[in-house]
């Protein structure tokens, strides 16, 4: 695993300008909403508790800026469209900032940068990078529609043709990792973070191969024009500046252990 390398990567954030001070909202209800499927940010644990490193964040800036939180689950294709559309108050499953996105919703500043990484069985020796993969026209990737990793995939590993046969669509992350583990497909392209949450669960049924395939950068979304843009984003700095989001990292990218 490449542990060190992603929680390296995380720290590497852009530089904080001067704190702007953190507003109390006076209890205001925010109804946040996520997919339950990238761990370690956010994911069912063997308890069945809804937990991760966005759970811990979200309720430190609720704690912040005096909000109540009410969370909501919806599938990754179904978000954006119903942030957009002021179905949530805000959005958050690693959703990479990107400009295309900004047309429909407003992004937080990142709260955290990772990289994109192949994830592929343990066992797996037919191909070791993007290369050997994209060379071989027998093997399957799986993607979600509309994702940095479909992107990635169709542009920076494939051919470029965005209906390529040898792309899987599926509807959640969760299913592509499934797919891939049960031999109906033998890539996954995913964010280091959820990718190295998923080999730490696998006893060794999963592993990272080849070289990063770029990085991205997560931010929490808002309806377009929404007044919790600014305050979150006061909390967010604050947190870089106290310490508050490398100990999350230290907690979910070290410490955690998965599967106990």
């Amino acid at each position: 695993m490449k542990l060190i390398s992603a929680v390296m990567g995380l720290a590497a954030l852009l530089a904080t300008p001067a704190l702007a001070e953190v507003p109390d909202l006076g209890g205001r209800e925010v109804v946040v909403t996520t997919e339950n499927a990238y761990p370690p940010l956010q994911f069912i644990d063997g308890s069945g508790n809804a937990v991760g490193w966005e759970y811990d964040a979200m309720a430190d800036i609720a704690k912040r800026l005096n909000i109540k939180v009410r969370y909501e689950n919806t599938s990754w294709d179904a978000m954006i469209p119903a942030v957009s559309e002021g179905q949530f108050d805000i959005g958050m499953t690693g959703i990479t900032i990107r400009d295309d996105r900004k047309e429909q919703v407003d992004f937080s500043d990142p709260y955290m940068r990772s990289e994109m990484v192949m994830l592929v069985r343990g066992d797996e020796e037919r191909f070791d990078d993007a290369a050997s993969f994209a060379d071989n026209p027998d093997l399957l990737m799986a993607a979600q529609p509309g994702t940095t990793p479909f992107y990635v995939g169709v542009y920076e590993v494939l051919d470029g043709d965005e209906a390529n046969p040898r792309i899987k669509l599926f509807e959640t992350f969760g299913a592509t990792v499934a797919a891939l583990k049960s031999g109906d497909v033998d890539l996954v392209l995913t964010d280091g973070t959820a990718g190295n949450g998923y080999v730490a669960a696998s006893d060794g049924g999963l592993k990272i191969v080849g070289s990063p395939l770029g990085t991205e950068d997560f931010g929490f979304i808002f309806p377009k024009g929404s007044d919790l843009v600014a305050p979150v984003n006061a909390a967010i700095a604050e947190m870089k500046a106290d310490g508050t989001i490398d100990a999350l990292n230290k907690k979910w990218f070290l410490d955690y252990k998965f599967g106990e």
